[in-house]
């Protein structure tokens, strides 16, 4: 049976690669894609999440959220992803018409009630629209199988020393989503960075078919940390953890985010010796095998 998901994105470039594989992956039902501010403003990462719905000839839905987080202010990660937030490929004009008009958190709340089985949540971005579906709609609660997030490190940040870029968008979110309750995996920096692709393997990309090409022309432009060594997709390890979970290593953790502190806002305070945890963190996988995975997935791909 396919897994019936929602992703909620911030699109991005390695977001394009998580979408790509959702999109088309026989085991996923993909049922909408609702998007968020993050790593660049609400209005462009809503236009790169149709160009890709566009590039696909998708009839997935797509949903605009949150513009702005809870409490914090407004960062970016243009510097990372350029001005558009996906610059590097030649996208066409996206039509506008094909953005649905519900809200994001609105348009979750009706797609989870109305689902005759649970739904996986996977936010790639900050945590805005997910913390408000569960706060304004907590019976929703009941029809979420799990919530499988970008986010978050045991070890150091990549936005400050301690923070990793999504949490740090919207710590007050993340709060709100790590006590919810659910059933809760946190994808973070440490996987990601365990299997960085080689920009040899990277290069290869264009031969696989039109996607590999089109995410080869985003990767050039993407300037994530560790970018002399290699790229990492970040997002693009939550889908392929729910693909092949048995592959990765995980320990259960107590996971709180810091909110408060002048150098510390938006940490995720990993206790792994908790007797109570609410998180499953994924902390590795072998690169070789990350990278078949990445490229099998991609093969189901236009």
């Amino acid at each position: 049976m396919k897994q019936p998901i929602i992703i909620d994105a911030d699109p991005g470039i390695d977001d394009a690669a998580a979408i790509s594989i959702a999109l088309n992956h026989p085991n996923f039902d993909l049922r909408m894609i609702t998007t968020i501010n993050g790593n660049v403003g609400i209005e462009k990462t809503t236009a790169n999440t149709l160009k890709l719905k566009q590039f696909f000839a998708s009839d997935v839905p797509v949903h605009r959220g949150a513009s702005q987080p809870l409490v914090s202010d407004i960062v970016d990660a243009s510097q990372v992803h350029g001005e558009s937030g996906m610059d590097g490929y030649p996208f066409p004009k996206v039509n506008e018409k094909d953005l649905a008009s519900t809200h994001a958190v609105e348009a979750m709340r009706k797609a989870l009630i109305s689902s005759e089985i649970p739904i996986t949540l996977i936010p790639i971005g900050p945590l805005t629209n997910i913390a408000l579906l569960l706060s304004t709609y907590p019976e929703v609660k009941d029809y979420i199988k799990e919530i499988v997030l970008m986010g978050g490190s045991a070890g150091r940040g990549n936005v400050t020393p301690l923070a990793e870029f999504n949490i740090y968008c919207d710590s007050e979110a993340a709060q709100i989503v790590f006590n919810s309750g659910l059933p809760l995996t946190m994808v973070g920096l440490d996987v990601a960075r365990s299997s960085t692709l080689s920009h040899a393997f990277v290069n290869k990309l264009p031969t696989l078919n039109e996607t590999g090409d089109m995410l080869h022309q985003l990767f050039k432009h993407y300037k994530g940390d560790d970018f002399e060594k290699g790229i990492n997709v970040y997002d693009a390890y939550t889908v392929l953890y729910l693909l092949h979970p048995e592959k990765f290593n995980v320990q259960e953790a107590d996971v709180q985010i810091e909110t408060n502190g002048t150098f510390t806002k938006g940490a995720t305070v990993t206790d792994f010796k908790s007797r109570f945890p609410n998180c499953s963190v994924v902390l590795s996988i072998h690169p070789d095998t990350f990278e078949d995975m990445f490229v099998n997935a991609l093969k189901y791909c236009k």
